[in-house]
């Protein structure tokens, strides 16, 4: 009888008003202790308030500052590279094109990369057949090694305005190219995508709906 009246009396007392409050046990309040606790906490934490987009950026913004350069580079091996002396004729640009890269490392007689080659100035340009990759090529190479955080590749884009790095080991040897847009994307946990083209109309701009 003692079990079912004591049953009774918790239903009874957590019906009651709150003045009642002050009989009860305070909840003990639960504070992660660690990295992996929150993780847990995140995953457990229901759709309605906290979304799968809201979840990978939050989780990208906790390993960010810890995360090699090397895990997010284009490897060496998939990289397109083009000889300074290369002729610029329309099998050397097709093959530029179609291999869905925008920069191109341009190496030169000694071995070593000379300067880049950007898709984006071929296809302002009026290449001639006869036209050396050397021509072109944009001499303004900035590099960061494989084990510098993405947190010091996004110091390093600020600090240099450029979009890519050309990834190098302790020994200076290239192994790697890495983008602007790809940290950006690791940084905030998804890509960012804007075909939006009026940014230097001041009218087009005042008047677009805000991205939702």
């Amino acid at each position: 009888m003692g079990r079912s009246f004591s049953r009774v009396m918790k239903k009874v007392v957590a019906g009651v008003d709150p003045k009642m409050d002050k009989y009860r046990a305070p909840k003990k309040k639960y504070h992660p202790m660690s990295k992996g606790e929150l993780v847990d906490l995140l995953r457990r934490t229901p759709r309605e308030v906290l979304s799968d987009e809201e979840r990978g950026i939050i989780s990208a913004a906790m390993s960010f500052g810890e995360r090699p350069v090397k895990a997010v580079m284009l490897p060496k091996e998939k990289m397109t590279f083009v000889h300074e002396n290369d002729f610029l004729g329309p099998l050397m640009l097709d093959k530029l094109f179609k291999s869905g890269f925008l920069h191109f490392p341009v190496v030169g007689a000694s071995g070593r990369i000379t300067g880049l080659l950007h898709t984006k100035d071929l296809n302002d340009l009026k290449i001639r057949d006869t036209d050396r990759a050397g021509k072109y090529l944009d001499e303004n190479v900035y590099y960061i090694r494989m084990d510098h955080t993405l947190e010091m590749a996004m110091a390093a884009f600020l600090r240099t305005n450029s979009h890519f790095f050309v990834v190098i080991d302790a020994s200076e040897k290239p192994v790697g190219l890495v983008t602007y847009e790809v940290v950006v994307r690791e940084m905030l946990g998804k890509d960012v995508r804007d075909d939006f083209e009026g940014d230097l109309d001041s009218h087009s701009v005042a008047r677009r709906d805000v991205l939702r």
